[in-house]
């Protein structure tokens, strides 16, 4: 680790410290142990086994789309690989945005295939993730409408999600309606600053028609994926396993410490709690558990300390899991980028 990711690594640290330092001073941390240490232990267990179906379906989810790509990856393997993009996820700052293009060196390395497929391969993963989460977010707000009043605090949450999806959707709908003209005129751009760095790996006679290579392959690569319709059904409906998974998860992490929560409200609360995921910390630690708790509190009416301990459960399944999991994964695949 050189010197400026260790600075970038203890700066995340100190975040993700100071993250939790704040949540337990405002729920009590006593109440938070007290909760964790009288969850039922064998309802604890089946919250891991569900997160262990969300990170299959999710797997099968990635093996779906490399393997429209013309990339084939055993079932057990695909388990491994897509474990370690979640590691490599969960331990880098801003999420998926961060953990990508390890996430590409990773699938590239155990595949031989071009990093550039891999890169659609993840990157298309994490972008058909929004769609089910979308659905999910306005069926559990419109359900939740119908028995209960949306506070000023989950209407400004719902707010702000639709503006960010709305937000990314345009870009990349705008990427893709002039993703020719990028590739004509962007690698005319780059190659020139990317040439004047002095690196060997960059040749500043080819640099150009490399990178317009590589971006055509590139974009290629994803309209394989979207025209694959059966395919791609296939993929949306995985995702959506995923994320129903991850509610099973959730509703039984609060039925563990003897509150039980209608399905419908971790249905929307799961999606919006993780775009706090976009917080410069390493997957989010910190800022997504604190989400959790800002939207629970008032769509539960259980004590804050209490929804404190059901997410470090539930978290502990779907985060640190995979990290465990995907640290492995990325040992034995001997990936070091991260490092």
């Amino acid at each position: 680790m050189d010197g400026r990711n260790r600075q970038a690594f203890l700066i995340g640290i100190a975040g993700v410290i100071a993250a939790f330092t704040i949540l337990f001073f405002l729920v009590g941390a006593r109440d938070v142990l007290d909760s964790l240490l009288s969850a039922t232990s064998s309802l604890v267990v089946v919250t891991f086994a569900l997160a262990l179906g969300w990170l299959a379906a999710w797997s099968l989810m990635l093996r779906t789309v490399l393997a429209a790509l013309s990339i084939d990856l055993p079932v057990g393997k695909s388990f491994l690989v897509y474990a370690g993009a979640v590691f490599t996820n969960n331990v880098t700052p801003f999420g998926q945005a961060g953990g990508e293009p390890i996430a590409a060196l990773l699938i590239s390395k155990t595949s031989d295939a071009r990093y550039e497929t891999s890169l659609v391969g993840i990157a298309t993963v994490d972008i058909i993730n929004v769609i089910p989460s979308i659905a999910l977010i306005l069926v559990g707000v419109g359900y939740y409408a119908t028995t209960a009043a949306i506070g000023e605090r989950l209407e400004t949450a719902v707010g702000s999600a639709v503006v960010l999806i709305a937000g990314i959707v345009l870009v990349m709908a705008l990427v893709w309606r002039y993703h020719r003209t990028i590739v004509e005129r962007l690698p005319a751009l780059v190659a020139p600053r990317l040439g004047r760095l002095g690196l060997e790996r960059f040749d500043s006679e080819t640099l150009e028609e490399d990178i317009a290579d590589r971006l055509g392959r590139f974009f290629e690569n994803i309209e394989r994926v979207a025209t694959d319709r059966w395919r791609l059904a296939a993929i949306i409906g995985l995702s959506l396993c995923g994320w129903l998974f991850q509610t099973a998860a959730l509703t039984v992490a609060f039925a563990a410490i003897g509150h039980d929560v209608s399905a419908y409200v971790p249905l929307f609360v799961i999606p919006l709690a993780n775009l706090a995921g976009a917080a410069p910390l390493p997957g989010g630690l910190g800022s997504i558990e604190a989400a959790f708790v800002t939207l629970l509190v008032p769509t539960t009416g259980v004590a804050a300390s209490t929804i404190t301990a059901a997410v470090l459960i539930f978290r502990g399944a779907i985060y640190w899991m995979p990290v465990l999991i995907g640290g492995l994964s990325v040992s034995a695949f001997g990936i070091r980028a991260v490092q």
